[in-house]
């Protein structure tokens, strides 16, 4: 790591060590907070463990919710980072829960589709992949919707700790590989475990990153 990397490494510990706090859910377009900082969002198949990265990435146990019940966030939830404001963080609805009913399911789509194509402040988004999994058809799904709307985004694989060392490098590179002809996507992968630590580090100097984009 350079001292450039070092740096912003300690900026985002200390930006994330301070305060930061819910903000608001919105289930429409109408409930969007006023555009008055930049937005960094993570989306993610229901059950990828966003909310226990989030947690991990703020260091705070409850500030997203967690739940052995995929498909729970159904909203766009917002929560401010600094004091004065510097960004948000958005928690977007999970996606790709088989057994939502078919209307929620279009609700979820319409929402997200929505913010990605009419948010100007979004700065970049972070697409959540399961090491045990890889990428779903869902997940083709998302980026296919990010590279369409345009948005910037990278890849956090989730939960390495669950898996081998062998099997987590195989599902790195076919992750990549899977990643590497969208046009919006960043090439790096952030592999991570919200349980170990994993990888946070390098997240939170990632999400600063975009903030400040």
């Amino acid at each position: 790591m350079n001292t450039e990397d070092t740096d912003l490494t300690e900026q985002a510990r200390k930006l994330f060590s301070g305060p930061i706090a819910f903000l608001k859910s919105a289930p429409a377009l109408v409930h969007l907070p006023d555009p008055v900082a930049p937005e960094v969002a993570f989306a993610g198949r229901s059950n990828v463990g966003k909310s226990s990265l989030l947690n991990a990435l703020t260091n705070r146990n409850g500030l997203a919710r967690t739940s052995n019940t995929p498909g729970r966030t159904q909203e766009l939830n917002f929560f401010d980072v600094g004091e004065p404001l510097r960004f948000r963080l958005v928690d977007m609805p999970g996606y790709g829960f088989a057994e939502a009913p078919k209307d929620v399911v279009k609700k979820w789509r319409f929402l997200i589709n929505d913010y990605l194509r009419g948010r100007q402040v979004l700065g970049r988004a972070f697409v959540l992949i399961d090491a045990r999994h890889g990428v779903k058809p869902v997940d083709e799904e998302i980026m296919g919707m990010l590279d369409a709307a345009a948005v910037s985004y990278r890849i956090v694989i989730t939960k390495a700790d669950k898996v081998k060392a062998t099997e987590l490098a195989d599902v790195t590179v076919r992750t990549a590989e899977a990643v590497r002809k969208r046009a919006a996507a960043h090439p790096d992968i952030i592999v991570t475990s919200s349980e170990k630590g994993m990888g946070i580090p390098e997240l939170r100097a990632a999400v600063f990153e975009a903030a400040s984009l």
